[in-house]
């Protein structure tokens, strides 16, 4: 079940801070007041301290990464897929802190917050984080993986999920995985399918998020009926010095961006794929006598009571003409 943004900041900051809050509300009032130190009970275990960071818009990008085990895909993450939270960056700032951590190098994690801090990027704003020294990698993840809650994955990012518990053995086979994570097999095979696409294809469109589970199969099943030559010739014509597919459409809007992407690339698809020759048609040329079917530059003529001579007449006149 999806987690608001503030329910989430809640359930990661709602156990004890250093203005001694002691209940969500107080908690979600002290991440959105930027409270300099707040202490967090991560995954119920130990406090630890995490202490609010600024970075300047021009450091963002430099100062950060987002933790690797994310399991957003940040190639995703553009204008359109961020809409929602650029919006509210733009004309209030940012309203909540992301949370990350140290690493050895020193450049901050970060665990909860990589749509803020993208946005932060693309609209040249500050960028604030609250960071821990101490956090192993076990708790990072379960940071990480919370966060992600408020916010639904795309059926590609899911698929990436679930292909990871078959490969490790956690799950057996598509049954399983539906069990586990409380969907039903019809969305994990279309998550799977969509996992199993290159990124280049699905970085044609301008919010991969928005693709249903029926483009994806159909995506899926076109792609797949190429030859592997013709998979990387379309590859590369969904990659351009231009751009995306979708920054070279002067469409507005995500809906009609996405209806371009998808018949560009089914035009595309068309153009690479061998041509289906149509079933060849039996045509009467003399009822009950004779019929003839033409496939491509063939011709098959079928005759019935035929006496020796007609048939001699016939297949000399074909000779003449075949010579």
């Amino acid at each position: 079940m999806a987690i608001k943004t503030s329910d989430l900041n809640a359930k990661l900051f709602g156990k004890a801070n250093k203005r001694r809050a002691t209940t969500p509300q107080e908690a979600q009032t002290a991440a959105k007041e930027q409270a300099q130190v707040i202490e967090l009970a991560v995954a119920g275990e130990d406090l630890v301290s995490f202490e609010l960071v600024r970075i300047p818009a021009d450091k963002v990008e430099s100062e950060t990464v987002v933790f690797a085990e994310n399991a957003r895909e940040q190639s995703f993450l553009n204008e359109h897929a961020l809409s929602d939270v650029l919006t509210t960056l733009k004309e209030r700032g940012q309203q909540y802190p992301a949370v990350g951590r140290r690493n050895a190098s020193g450049t901050i994690e970060v665990l909860d917050g990589s749509r803020r801090r993208m946005s932060c990027i693309l609209a040249g704003k500050e960028f604030l984080i609250y960071v821990a020294e101490d956090i192993n990698g076990e708790h990072a993840k379960f940071l990480s993986d919370v966060a992600n809650a408020h916010k639904p994955l795309s059926l590609y990012e899911k698929g990436k999920e679930m292909q990871a518990k078959l490969d490790s053995g956690e799950a057996e086979d598509q049954k399983a995985l539906a069990k586990i994570f409380q969907c039903s097999e019809a969305l994990v095979s279309g998550a799977l399918k969509a996992a199993s696409l290159p990124l280049e294809l699905l970085q044609a469109y301008p919010n991969v998020a928005d693709l249903g589970r029926p483009t994806i199969v159909k995506l899926h099943k076109q792609f797949n009926e190429l030859s592997d030559e013709n998979k990387a010739k379309l590859l590369e014509k969904c990659q351009s010095d231009e751009g995306f597919v979708w920054q070279r459409s002067s469409a507005q809007g995500v809906a009609r961006l996405t209806k371009e992407v998808s018949e560009s690339i089914e035009e595309w698809i068309a153009q690479l794929a061998p041509r289906k020759t149509a079933a060849a048609s039996k045509v009467d040329l003399v009822k009950g006598r004779a019929t003839y079917t033409r496939k491509g530059a063939n011709l098959a003529l079928n005759l019935k009571k035929v006496d020796d001579t007609t048939m001699d007449e016939i297949l000399k006149f074909i000779e003449g003409k075949l010579k």
